[in-house]
């Protein structure tokens, strides 16, 4: 799906927008006909969208499930950076760090299966949902840290699978310990095992996050919870999400939920996070500590295309360990940034359908929710349009990621910063208002032509 295109403009149809029968003229007929008549229609829109869901899974698990066996290529001799992390892949234990911290990150993608989306007979979300799902990754990667212990990685067996990091310069030795691991009896994921019963406790966790996000109506981070939150910003089932539109919607669900009393969403506006706001938000009486917070800044980094000039802040973002990761995409195709090596995006991709786990069932697996796949995309194919998300354990955190973040995006000398910290209180405090596109200031690079056609302002203030 296009993460650049204006939340008026609807990009093909909706699904839903399809199981819509022609009730213009309706035949002169009894009453009971007529609601039996009714009734077939209803069917026969419901049977047709079903069919439409299934065929659009099918196309996508086809589309993005062979590019995802296939191997990125990893430069050796270039450091690899990731959420604040740097991996060197010519040491085997850097190379091994980055395989297991790569593998807990949470893989949220399309999924079929599930039960009806509200107001609707959605069954699956493919082909309309993939913002939600870098939505829901970004705010997992959140609850992961706000949860784990620093540096906790998913620990269950997975090195024992086949090598998925491919270097550019495999002729050393370097790699074939990974292969011996796997074709020899002395797999690693048996080393685990006595170790795992320590881990038992953030297991739990880790299946309790994931479980969050499961696709059922129960579960507070859901495709059919954030859909019914959406409802407020006039979408539904089967309509497209912006990057905004999105980080609002896990303000509202983290705000809803009784998980975590001790976390809160911020949502900047306008490109500035209002610094009273957010300590509003977070402080609390004594005896109690401040709230952590997850702040999310939707920005749109250019007109059409990315502005070349904010690639080195996005770097030094990504660089930070408060960066949890980016809401993105190239156009068409939203995407969930994590890191990068030399000119190139590290990636997880949502758009991969596969079938509803059923979480109620006791150790249900977890697999198709990690991805052991690093991806990779050229920075020039980067859509403008993104929502970036930091966190902030406590208030001398905040205070440091306030201070770190305003460096990184103060100090191109050829832009605008992406967004900014101000230090008084929002005027409007309508906390769910979204900018509007006729009030968007917009600075046009010469290059660039005006083509009202093909406009993807969404819903951002342009930098």
């Amino acid at each position: 799906m296009d993460p650049t295109t204006s939340s008026t403009y609807i990009y093909g149809r909706s699904v839903a927008d399809d199981q819509l029968g022609d009730w213009d003229l309706l035949p002169s007929v009894s009453a009971g006909a007529l609601r039996q008549e009714v009734c077939s229609k209803d069917q026969g829109a419901e049977e047709k969208g079903k069919f439409k869901s299934r065929l659009v899974s099918a196309w996508n698990s086809m589309k993005y499930g062979w590019p995802l066996k296939q191997k990125s290529k990893f430069n050796k001799s270039s450091p690899l950076i990731m959420l604040g992390k740097t991996y060197n892949l010519k040491d085997d234990g850097d190379k091994e760090r980055f395989r297991r911290t790569f593998a807990s990150f949470l893989w949220l993608t399309y999924r079929r299966g599930f039960p009806q989306l509200p107001g609707s007979s959605l069954t699956t979300d493919s082909g309309w949902g993939c913002v939600l799902r870098t939505g829901q990754m970004l705010l997992a990667q959140g609850l992961l840290i706000h949860l784990m212990p620093p540096g906790w990685t998913w620990s269950v067996r997975y090195c024992a699978v086949k090598d998925d990091l491919d270097l550019l310069h495999p002729a050393d030795g370097a790699e074939g310990g990974w292969m011996a691991e796997e074709g020899g009896g002395n797999k690693r994921g048996r080393k685990l095992s006595v170790g795992s019963l320590l881990d038992r406790p953030m297991e739990a966790t880790h299946r309790r996050v994931v479980s969050w996000f499961a696709d059922n109506p129960a579960a507070p981070f859901g495709i059919h919870k954030l859909v019914e939150l959406g409802k407020s910003s006039g979408k539904k089932a089967g309509d497209w999400y912006g990057p905004s539109i999105v980080a609002h919607i896990l303000k509202k669900a983290v705000a809803a939920s009784v998980d975590l009393p001790n976390l809160v969403v911020y949502v900047a506006q306008d490109c500035t996070v209002y610094l009273q706001d957010v300590r509003g938000l977070c402080e609390r009486p004594l005896p109690h500590c401040w709230k952590s917070v997850i702040v999310l800044v939707p920005v749109r980094l250019g007109g059409q295309e990315l502005n070349p000039s904010y690639i080195s802040c996005v770097k030094k973002l990504l660089m930070l360990q408060c960066c949890i990761g980016i809401i993105g995409g190239k156009p068409k195709h939203s995407l969930f940034f994590v890191g990068f090596q030399d000119d190139q995006l590290l990636y997880l991709d949502p758009h991969y359908c596969q079938p509803t786990v059923n979480i109620r069932k006791d150790n249900f697996a977890l697999e198709s929710f990690h991805c052991k796949n690093p991806r990779k995309m050229s920075f020039s194919r980067m859509d403008p349009s993104c929502t970036i998300g930091f966190y902030a354990k406590g208030q001398s955190e905040f205070e440091c990621m306030c201070a770190a973040v305003n460096e990184a995006v103060s100090t191109s000398a050829e832009t605008y910063p992406m967004f900014i910290f101000s230090e008084e209180k929002q005027r409007d405090m309508e906390e769910e208002m979204i900018p509007h596109t006729h009030n968007l200031a917009y600075i046009q690079r010469d290059n660039e032509l005006n083509d009202e056609e093909n406009n993807s302002m969404d819903e951002f203030v342009l930098i």
